[in-house]
């Protein structure tokens, strides 16, 4: 395997053109960071400055802290770009405390997984 073909040259400029700018991140585990976009590598590392955890619950939403944040570079999934002077989400969604948006995630397993169980019980009026 060769390593610094011209695909790389590419990749790497159009990560270059990111650079200083406010970017959200969305990792494979779903996770969705935002930060300011200070440095990458040829594997695509990214490094954040004041990074925070988007977290959204239904209408809810928080932004949970984590500074500079080193991201490896396998585990990104979409890069975009935000405008920094607009707002990033509608105004109908809510801000809340980091307690408040984890009460609600645990709510929204709770259910999702009673909902499960429901139709593990059901299933024997399936009449395929």
């Amino acid at each position: 395997m060769s390593w610094g073909g011209p695909e790389d040259v590419s990749f790497s400029t159009s990560l270059a053109s990111y650079l200083d700018k406010k970017l959200l991140i969305l990792l494979r585990d779903g996770r969705k960071l935002l930060g300011i976009f200070r440095s990458f590598d040829q594997f695509a590392n990214v490094v954040l400055e004041g990074a925070c955890e988007r977290i959204i619950v239904g209408e809810l939403f928080c932004d949970i802290p984590l500074g500079l944040y080193v991201i490896r570079g396998e585990n990104v999934v979409l890069i975009g770009e935000l405008d920094v002077e607009r707002e990033e989400l509608p105004g109908h969604m809510a801000r809340v405390s980091a307690p408040e948006i984890r009460m609600a995630q645990k709510a929204e397993r709770d259910a999702s997984d009673l909902k499960g169980t429901m139709r593990k019980r059901m299933e024997f009026l399936d009449m395929d």
